[in-house]
């Protein structure tokens, strides 16, 4: 089972499942009056969502099916701590995936952060800072 076909799978799962809160949050946020046509939209895309997350968790079943495969093929030619250390690279490879991309937003909201912050500052502290 080729890295790259989990990482891509585990990324898609990830990317629906922010968008899809997303879009959760905006319908809480929607006032009632907004509700009818705002709504509408955004429950059209949720269900969107959902949708695409259903064939990506099928696209994922399907990588795991072909994973056994080649676990079986793999044990007839690797060593007992050569599979192990293939088994821990293949279920600890989403996890790290998961740990990575929330470590990416967490720098992407500093960033932004740092930026609205400096967009605020009186003018004479941006030039100390970049100093």
């Amino acid at each position: 089972m080729p890295a790259g076909d989990l990482e891509k799978i585990v990324n898609l799962l990830l990317s629906l499942c922010s968008r899809l809160l997303r879009i959760d949050r905006s319908l809480l946020a929607l006032e009632r009056e907004e509700l009818t046509h705002e709504g509408e939209s955004l429950l059209h895309k949720r269900s969107l969502v959902i949708s695409q997350t259903n064939d990506a968790w099928e696209l994922k079943e399907n990588l795991d099916r072909r994973q056994r495969v080649v676990h079986a093929i793999l044990s007839s030619y690797l060593t007992e701590p050569q599979l192990q250390d293939y088994r821990h690279y293949v279920s600890t490879k989403p996890s790290l995936l998961i740990r990575q991309r929330h470590l990416d937003n967490l720098i992407g909201q500093g960033e932004e952060q740092l930026t609205r912050l400096l967009e605020v500052l009186p003018q004479e502290y941006k030039i100390q800072t970049n100093s």
